[in-house]
């Protein structure tokens, strides 16, 4: 195994310290966490999309796809074990007096070995008022998930699921859920119906559910409904599924089958080349 040194590249080139004071500073722009393997990536070409279209809304402006890719795979080089990555989005142009204006983004391309795989384990999760400012973009406002998250643990909980104010349930902190009914061959996957962040890794498993055949659908589901299901499990791009035994005092059976039958429909969906 060779050694491979954390890096940081802005544009294809080394970042320094004055790169990146303007991103610290402004702290506007949005982001995607990935995980390659081999030199590939599952849900690659949503990954690039997710980028594109929030590019366009915050700045008003295009981002060359084809060239992020380009510096992916000069960042991630020839190494083939597990890397975790972080594309960010940002504009040194932007100016903060006149937001409106179209301004060139730069991408920042971080690169580290992925950490050693946990056993894995069930979450806990206590529920919270609360949802994301324009939840379809995984922008760089992440002060809420973890407050929340740090609030959850306060009160002896793994992790803070976010429902609205019309008591229907989003998204966990930096997770989407999911929930099953059923067993077996029968087994049926339910996705909330709320705003939220259209996850890479939720559409992975969707994709994968389907080349499976196992049923999977998306529904409004309320806090107060959660006595319907069996299971539950969270998931994004670098857990495919992590089971919930709790959602505040509703208790789920920690099902490793469903895990099972979930890993089996990620790993079904095939990985790109970067």
């Amino acid at each position: 195994m060779s050694d491979f040194a954390a890096r940081m590249e802005l544009n294809g080139v080394p970042a320094t310290a004055d790169d990146l004071r303007l991103a610290l500073a402004n702290n506007y722009g949005h982001f995607t966490a990935l995980r390659v393997q081999r030199g590939e990536v599952r849900g690659l070409g949503m990954h690039l999309d997710r980028l594109q279209q929030a590019t366009r809304e915050l700045f008003a402006g295009e981002l060359d796809r084809e060239r992020v890719r380009g510096w992916l795979r000069q960042a991630v080089g020839a190494e083939q074990r597990e890397l975790s990555v972080r594309i960010n989005v940002f504009s040194r142009r932007f100016d903060r007096a006149h937001p409106a204006a179209p301004a060139a983004p730069d991408v920042l391309v971080s690169v580290a070995p992925a950490p050693p795989a946990a056993a894995p384990s069930a979450l806990r999760l206590k529920s919270f008022r609360y949802q994301r400012e324009m939840p379809h973009i995984k922008h760089v406002g992440t002060f809420p998930l973890f407050h929340f998250r740090a609030l959850a643990q306060r009160a002896a909980c793994d992790d803070a699921l976010f429902v609205g104010a019309d008591g229907l349930i989003g998204e966990a902190s930096i997770w989407n859920i999911g929930f099953a009914s059923g067993s077996g061959d029968a087994t049926r996957i339910v996705w909330p119906r709320a705003p939220q962040l259209d996850g890479v890794g939720m559409r992975v498993l969707q994709a994968g559910l389907a080349k499976k055949g196992i049923a999977s659908v998306t529904q409004p589901v309320r806090l107060s409904e959660l006595g319907a299901f069996r299971a539950a499990f969270v998931t994004n791009a670098s857990t495919v599924a992590q089971l919930v035994t709790h959602i505040d005092g509703t208790e789920f059976v920690r099902n490793t089958a469903l895990q099972a039958l979930l890993t089996r429909c990620h790993d079904a969906v095939p990985a790109e080349p970067i």
